[in-house]
């Protein structure tokens, strides 16, 4: 067996852990879901009477932008889970068996990659209830909640580097606070980034962010066809774009991430 089929076999055994322990604590998959519900009622009947986005319904709109908000934070949970694996010792028990390194890192991912489709599915059937419908072909459709996924998946490699480094969950939840809050809202996520003001439309633009959400309005086909092109590249093309930002993330997290654990397991 290759050290690579090696450490997926030990990575699904990891993330088959990780779900057991959702399963059994059911409260961690509630919590996860109840904010971005929260979230789209919030915006959809509070926020949305004021907020207008000429040719297309604020809740069409809005959607993509919460699916956007919810992965990145649902990312987040990697390294949480992570801080806590170290903080209780279960990292140091993983280090004790016959196991490769990088299985630790890949089964959190992907366990957290499953929670993030729950989320998506519940969200999806609240948007379908408050007015959101997807206007673009099932395929497309599928494309874009793939892309969401798939974006959530990279990020959550950086949060892993984030988890190992410090030592309890609660550090990890204030430093990512920090880093998630204003990506996710200085972006196109929930207004259109032309009305924010010079530094913070820049930041917009080339936000991360603002490309999976434009390539997720893209592909659910909730944008306004008679709207003018976008300014900026990203934006004029961002399923491009996002794809772009999923390989730089792997490409520089992952071995960072992997380097780290070796750290992490060697305190």
């Amino acid at each position: 067996m290759s050290a690579f089929t090696e450490a997926l076999s030990d990575g699904a055994v990891v993330a088959k852990r990780n779900l057991i322990k959702v399963k059994r604590v059911p409260d961690l998959i509630v919590g996860s879901t109840l904010a971005p519900i929260m979230f789209v009622l919030l915006f959809a009947y509070v926020f949305g009477g004021s907020i207008a986005i000429p040719g297309l319904d604020y809740r069409e709109f809005l959607m993509a932008g919460i699916f956007a908000q919810t992965v990145v934070f649902g990312a987040s949970i990697t390294g949480s889970g992570l801080a806590e694996d170290i903080k209780k010792g279960v990292i140091d028990r993983f280090r004790s068996l016959p196991m490769a390194r990088s299985a630790v890192l890949i089964g959190r991912t992907t366990s957290d990659l499953v929670n993030n489709v729950i989320v998506i599915v519940v969200m999806s059937l609240t948007g379908l209830i408050v007015g959101w419908r997807i206007h673009s072909s099932p395929l497309e459709a599928l494309a874009g909640f793939g892309l969401l996924l798939l974006f959530a998946y990279a990020v959550s490699w950086g949060m892993a580097i984030v988890g190992l480094m410090v030592r309890s969950p609660e550090v990890f939840n204030n430093a990512s606070f920090i880093v998630i809050f204003p990506l996710t809202f200085i972006a196109n996520t929930f207004v259109q980034e032309s009305n924010l003001p010079g530094p913070l439309k820049t930041f917009a633009e080339w936000n991360p962010v603002s490309a999976v959400t434009a390539a997720a309005r893209e592909l659910f086909g909730n944008t306004n066809p008679m709207a003018p092109p976008a300014d900026v590249w990203p934006l004029q093309h961002p399923v491009l774009m996002t794809l772009i930002w999923v390989v730089v993330f792997l490409v520089i997290f992952v071995p960072l991430a992997i380097r780290q654990y070796r750290k992490a397991v060697s305190r």
